[in-house]
């Protein structure tokens, strides 16, 4: 018993920022029954993204464990708009905008859980019953003092920037959903602890034993800096085509790819330790990426899409072939030629002149194919050629 626990231990702590109490989720898992395992998903917007997967494939192991998963889609709390890190007051959805984000949530988590092993709730089911008197002695559990502890509400306080009073009640909502569903063990962000612990201090006021919080990290986007936001553009949709998967996972630094092994991947960690190991003697970190790449497409996908999404991407890449969708491009040339450095800036496919220079300096420049050693290259008025920057970038570039 006791060495089965630690192996699920293991399990359960991989790639966890924090576990609030470690013991107490021993006692839990020494008693041998399935444990009720709780996540809450606001629908504030339709797609989901690699970040959100971070909780989901947190609860699919725990599903792997044989515990039983809650999806709590909070339809309720979404009319209010969780207002954690936000320094404004959030707009809230309309009922239709919920219902809708609701319907699409339902179909994309069932790419990584297991449907049958899935209890998908909706917390108006009991917000609804609670009423008026039942949201007021709801919100006379905690104190404003309380609330403002709370970093987000603090900041917003303290620079005079306005606090509804609405928003004082999400946190305890959402803490309320973990009495109504008797949870175990709650999954959330980090930046979600103070909305998590709620959970943990109301179903201590309600005589139950408190729910195990852990929290898991906030998944680092494309630019391998900030959080994997839409907004930022450095997000994987998990709607999207196979090939963009594909080469956006493929794009990330070698440093971050391990990153996105520990959130993201489904292989044992022994195995992603011994690639490690393997890249640390030598082998192609590219080879490496390839395997997670392949292994994100077909799970939002199929296996016989990550293999075309492979071959897309060597035809592409390695063997020269050039996408469908290239953009075609007229750049204005005044005398007889033009500096292809400042052909690049025109065409969009570098920022400045001087990043031109540096991506050929660098070999990353190729035209029709072939790679660009000559940073002073000139190209003749009335020529068409495809230009290529880097991996990602191409156009069909015509001088007039």
């Amino acid at each position: 018993m006791a060495a089965e626990i630690a192996v699920a231990l293991e399990q359960i702590k991989r790639g966890c920022e924090e576990l609030l109490i470690e013991a107490e989720l021993v006692e839990k898992l020494k008693t041998g029954r399935p444990l009720r395992i709780k996540a809450g998903f606001d629908p504030t917007a339709p797609d989901l993204h690699l970040g959100h997967t971070v909780l989901l494939n947190k609860l699919r192991q725990f599903q792997e464990l044989g515990h039983h998963v809650i999806f709590l889609i909070g339809d309720f709390t979404g009319l209010i708009g969780d207002p954690t890190g936000k320094n404004t007051t959030r707009p809230p959805l309309t009922p239709e905008q919920v219902a809708e984000n609701a319907r699409t949530y339902a179909e994309q988590v069932f790419k990584i859980l297991k449907r049958e092993q899935t209890e998908v709730r909706f917390n108006s089911e009991w917000m609804e019953k609670l009423g008026a008197a039942g949201m007021l002695k709801l919100a006379a559990s905690h104190t404003v003092a309380r609330m403002l502890e709370r970093d987000d509400f603090s900041k917003r306080f303290k620079s005079n920037q306005p606090i509804a009073i609405h928003e004082f009640l999400y946190p305890l909502m959402q803490g309320y959903d973990s009495v109504a569903l008797q949870a175990d063990v709650e999954l959330g962000g980090t930046d979600q602890k103070f909305n998590l612990l709620m959970g943990r201090e109301l179903q201590k006021q309600h005589g139950m034993a408190p729910q195990v919080v852990l929290m898991m990290p906030l998944l680092e986007g494309l630019d391998g800096v900030n959080k994997m936001s839409k907004s930022l553009g450095n997000y994987v949709g998990i709607n999207e085509a196979p090939s963009e998967i594909f080469g956006k996972a493929m794009s990330v630094s070698d440093e971050l790819m391990w990153r996105w092994y520990e959130l993201l991947s489904f292989r044992p960690l022994a195995e992603i330790a011994a690639l490690r190991e393997q890249v640390a003697a030598g082998r192609n970190p590219r080879d490496v990426k390839v395997l997670l790449a392949q292994e994100l497409v077909a799970r939002f996908h199929d296996q016989a899409a990550a293999e075309q999404a492979l071959a897309d991407f060597e035809a592409r890449f390695r063997q020269g072939a050039l996408p469908d969708d290239m953009p075609e491009v007229a750049v204005s040339v005044a005398g007889a030629d033009l500096p292809l450095s400042a052909i690049l800036k025109q065409a969009g496919l570098t920022a400045s002149t001087s990043e031109a220079i540096r991506m050929i300096d660098q070999g990353g420049v190729k035209i029709d194919g072939e790679k660009v050693v000559d940073k002073t290259l000139k190209l003749a008025r009335g020529v068409t050629v495809v230009l290529q920057v880097g991996k990602r970038k191409f156009a069909r570039v015509t001088l007039q």
